[in-house]
């Protein structure tokens, strides 16, 4: 029974923060490289960041880098993404998800949460 389920969500000023979390259970966490996808009203899912199984590694969309901090504590089974200096542009539902990867180098995004709403007010 794989799970994540994420929490933290909710209404802020443009420039304002917010710290979304990421409850796992049901699997191996530490060994999951873990992702955060969002979809903005009306549009597709975009990746925005990904962190590796343990942490040392860690990747930005573009439009996020040096407002957004991804982070794990592979202890509590927990994934967080810090947003700072947001933008209304950052309104989305945003989803956790493991990131599986297969053969060489192939991957996909498996047991999506059930998501949490950002809405950046201007």
């Amino acid at each position: 029974q794989v799970q994540l389920v994420e929490s933290g969500g909710g209404l802020v000023r443009p420039g304002g923060s917010l710290r979304l979390s990421c409850a796992a259970s049901g699997f191996t966490f530490s060994s999951y490289d873990l992702t955060w996808v969002r979809q903005a009203p009306g549009k597709g899912l975009e990746w925005v960041s990904r962190i590796t199984s343990g942490g040392g590694s860690t990747y930005y969309l573009d439009s996020v880098k040096g407002r957004f901090t991804i982070s794990r504590d592979n202890a509590k089974n927990s994934l967080s993404l810090q947003m700072n200096s947001l933008k209304p542009e950052d309104t989305a539902v945003y989803y956790c998800a493991r990131r599986i990867t297969y053969n060489s180098g192939n991957f996909y995004y498996s047991s999506w949460g059930q998501g949490t709403q950002v809405t950046v007010s201007s």
